[in-house]
């Protein structure tokens, strides 16, 4: 063993590091520089981001000096937002890399290979991807790396998540609610998240707030969120020292000798140890750093000159031996195992997933002796059951929402826990508590992350949020299907448990919120991902909502949508029905149709609960005044079902639709969304020019539930004047039938105009 004192061990940790991130940037061939530098060495198109990486790669080597010296079980969070060539510099150097994919070698044919890849056509990205062993944060998801460290940490008591904050991404709301992650942490059952703020001043072309605040606001802001800040300069023994005096309060806080929390902000120039001005202009400390600091390599000898300096500057001799491997006083600061962050089995999840011991959801069944004669609550019943999912999991499974869980219906969990909760609590709250299972904060970006860093580390959660404010984390979404559409292809990624969203309080029952509250195109931007990964389900009644449930809390690898009321509907199915109708996905109901002796005339097609209940409404009437004519109503629980099986996994094939739906009869489809998502799905099968879809068609307002339906014709009078107008030879000889639907609208508005409420025969409207 070396005898060379500790520091030194870290800055040569650190500057190799650095080279290997200058070099990821610039270089196809010669790696180890053993010849200079020719234009043909130089990758043609230069791209990365330099500014945050020397920064990124400091926090690395000071860490895994606490890593080896505390036997720490740590990982870390990359949120500046395209520090891609720290991350896979320290994966290298900790050897994980090079085990993870055994063509980039410890060597310098492997760091040859490591630099050639980095955002080059068939390498890896220039962010911090799945690619990268050690991350669950994708490096371009500014805002969301607090509450993806705090989910990581939820449920994992011996676990550091240390969490380097970007100045830019600072300024994004979501992580400014993120700092009060703190007060929904628990230091005996959860882990601790270390934030480290890290000012280099500057964005990729403006200056951060945070960096020009006055110091002394900046502390009293962290002190502000409950943090004890400590002020870090560009010194290794600083850093050092702060480190030791940081764990040590971490020890007190999980001792429960300290309430608060110590974060690091870590004072470095942008673009640390680059070139410090380039064609007479300054680079080091100024936001010229941010991406790629020398831009004309290839074509300015000047510049191709520099960047050899520049990478001298590092002393890479003394860093890798002559066949490019590094040198034995680098590697000594290396964790062993799963001890190295790039290693550590909480960063790849999966490995450490358990399946959740679920209750048999049968057992929660409502009772329907009859079909669409009695009402049900269908969250409220699947309170139930996640009542006993909460019990049977206490450390594996979270139930995030922004304030809403009650509101949802599902306050049945509070039967069996509370929310977490560790600020003050008054002797008027209800269900605070350290430990509870259910994390509410007003911010769905919070819940998101929260939830996301969960699952990402080997856990299991539900999000259950009104459905028309989910579309704040749209962009959040986006990415998390992007990391598991990625994940896929890499094999050493193991399948985590799905991200499962439970949508209600939706469009068709928010009629007393009004407008603003109604939206259902969360629908739409799910189904633009890639059919391996998402998946959409309607259950129109509690005991679908139910199986559906089920099979969506064992999924692995998927992002699942639930849409599902909280205000009472028909129960339209006995238990065993429910699941054979979901395994299908969508089917016939034949209690309402009238085509069993032969083909029909009209198909009612229908999805979601309320554009159910209209369907069923208008089919009875159908049956009441045309009894003569063929009607088949399907009702589809499993949206991708419409799809061909060439386009999705649940999907169809040509022949099973036709059969379903007929090729050359007319089919009203009544849909829970916006009507064109139906188009979009079925716009290649035989039958579509047949294909008529009802749905939300953003016309909304405080009024009644049914004067809302006939707003956007999803109404069972409106459904009934659609069969009329295109049923070949209905026209003129159901003339006195469309002209009745047609008053009756006018009468139920009417109703709703002068009572305030829906008519009592459309309200408490059943089955006969």
């Amino acid at each position: 063993m070396t005898q060379m004192p500790m520091m030194q061990k870290i800055d040569a940790f650190w500057r190799a590091a650095n080279y290997l991130s200058v070099g990821q940037i610039y270089l196809l061939d010669n790696p180890l520089l053993a010849e200079p530098l020719r234009p043909e060495h130089i990758k043609p198109r230069l791209l990365g981001h330099w500014g945050t990486t020397p920064g990124l790669n400091f926090c690395f080597a000071h860490l895994n000096r606490v890593i080896n010296e505390r036997d720490q079980d740590m990982i870390y969070i990359a949120g500046p937002g395209h520090g891609g060539p720290a991350a896979v510099a320290h994966a290298w150097l900790e050897g994980t890399y090079s085990e993870r994919y055994p063509d980039v070698s410890q060597d310098a044919e492997g760091m040859r290979r490591l630099f050639r890849q980095f955002s080059f056509p068939g390498g890896i990205p220039s962010h911090v991807a799945p690619e990268t062993p050690g991350s669950i944060h994708e490096g371009g998801e500014l805002g969301y790396s607090l509450a993806h460290a705090f989910g990581a940490a939820f449920d994992n008591p011996r676990l550091v998540v240390a969490c380097i904050v970007g100045d830019g991404e600072a300024e994004t709301g979501p992580l400014a609610t993120s700092w009060h992650s703190n007060k929904l942490l628990d230091p005996y059952r959860d882990g601790v998240v270390l934030p480290i703020l890290h000012l280099n001043g500057y964005k990729i072309a403006n200056p951060t707030v945070l960096a020009r605040i006055p110091e002394p606001e900046l502390l009293k802001l962290m002190e502000g969120y409950g943090y004890r800040p400590h002020l870090v300069g560009p010194d290794h023994e600083e850093m050092a020292q702060t480190l030791d005096v940081v764990f040590d309060e971490i020890a007190a806080y999980k001792q429960g000798e300290e309430r608060r929390l110590p974060m690091i902000v870590m004072r470095t120039p942008k673009g640390w140890t680059g070139p410090r001005e380039v064609d007479g202009v300054p680079v080091e400390g100024t936001w010229r750093a941010h991406q790629v600091p020398l831009s004309a390599v290839r074509d300015n000898p000047a510049h191709l000159e520099m960047l050899q300096e520049w990478m001298l500057s590092y002393r890479p001799r003394e860093l890798f031996d002559a066949d490019g491997r590094p040198v034995a006083e680098l590697t000594e600061t290396v964790p062993e195992g799963p001890r190295r962050m790039s290693a550590n089995p909480h960063a790849n999840g999966g490995e450490l997933l358990r399946p959740l011991a679920l209750p048999d959801f049968r057992e929660y069944a409502v009772e329907v002796k009859a079909p669409a004669t009695v009402s049900s609550e269908p969250t409220r019943v699947l309170g139930g059951f996640l009542r006993d999912v909460i019990a049977a999991n206490p450390h594996s499974f979270r139930l995030m929402g922004p304030d809403e869980t009650a509101s949802n219906r599902l306050q049945a969990v509070f039967e069996t826990t509370d929310r977490e909760w560790n600020a003050e609590v008054l002797p008027t709250d209800e269900h605070l508590a350290p430990g509870g299972r259910v994390m509410e904060v007003l911010s769905e970006h919070l819940c998101q992350g929260w939830l996301e860093g969960y699952l990402l580390t080997g856990r299991h959660g539900l999000f259950n949020c009104y459905e028309a404010f989910i579309h704040i984390i749209d962009a959040m979404f986006n990415q998390h299907a992007k990391w598991l559409e990625s994940s896929r292809k890499i094999p050493w990624r193991r399948p985590v448990a799905s991200l499962n969203y439970l949508l209600s309080s939706h469009v068709w029952r928010q009629d007393h919120n009004g407008f603003s509250h109604q939206d259902p195109g969360f629908l739409d931007v799910v189904v633009n991902k890639k059919a391996q990964v998402v998946r959409v389900y309607l259950p129109p009644d509690a005991n679908t909502l139910l199986s559906v449930a089920d099979h969506c809390l064992r999924s692995r690898d998927y992002v699942n949508v639930i849409v599902a009321g909280k205000q009472p509907v028909l129960d339209l199915f006995t238990m065993d029905e429910a699941v054979a109708h979901c395994t299908r996905g969508l089917g016939i109901l034949p209690w309402a149709s009238t085509d069993d002796d032969g083909e029909p005339d009209v198909v009612l097609a229908c999805a979601g609960d309320v554009p159910t209940l209209e369907t069923l409404a208008a089919a009875a009437l159908l049956r009441e005044h045309l009894p003569h004519l063929k009607v088949r109503v399907v009702n589809v629980v499993d949206l991708m079902r419409l799809q061909p099986s060439t386009e999705h996994p649940h999907g169809m094939s040509d022949a099973e639709f036709d059969t379903l739906f007929t090729t050359d009869k007319p089919i009203i489809f009544n849909f829970h969304g916006y009507p064109w998502l139906i188009h979009r799905l079925t716009y290649r099968r035989h039958g579509h020019d047949n294909l008529h879809v009802r749905g939300y068609k953003e016309e909304g307002t405080t009024t009644t539930p049914f004067d809302m339906a006939m707003l956007n014709d999803i109404d069972r009078y409106h459904l009934v004047i659609d069969v009329i107008d295109r049923v070949p030879g209905l026209g003129s000889n159901a003339a006195h039938l469309r002209q009745e639907m047609m008053d009756a609208r006018l009468a139920a508005r009417l109703h709703t105009r002068r009572t305030g409420e829906d008519a009592p025969e459309i309200r408490d409207w059943t089955w006969a």
